[in-house]
């Protein structure tokens, strides 16, 4: 399952408390041309066949085929440069940490 790390919450909680959406609202991961990578978009509510992770107070919705993808990943948030040297935050998808053995 798609683990989600506190700074990934923290911004997604940042994020639907600034759109001003309803309780229940979340970031949503979709791949409508998966050639061109994945989409974020802010919703309301999930998609009927959506896979929904919920914890830390936000909610992320997965389509089913998104949700397949990033069994193995982790969502998180890391800064990068911007346009104009300032540091601009953005989501990332990255490996899980494996545990040792």
């Amino acid at each position: 399952m798609l683990a989600i790390t506190d700074l990934a919450a923290e911004a997604i909680k940042s994020l639907t408390t600034d759109a001003e959406l309803p309780e229940g609202s979340g970031l949503r991961i979709s791949a409508p041309d998966p050639e061109q990578g994945l989409e974020l978009s802010l919703a309301g509510q999930p998609a009927t066949d959506d896979v929904v992770l919920s914890g830390e107070g936000v909610s992320v919705f997965l389509e089913p085929v998104v949700a397949e993808v990033l069994d193995d990943k982790v969502l998180d948030v890391q800064p990068v440069p911007g346009p104009e040297g300032e540091q601009e935050l953005r989501f990332a998808i990255g490996p899980q940490e494996q545990p040792e053995a």
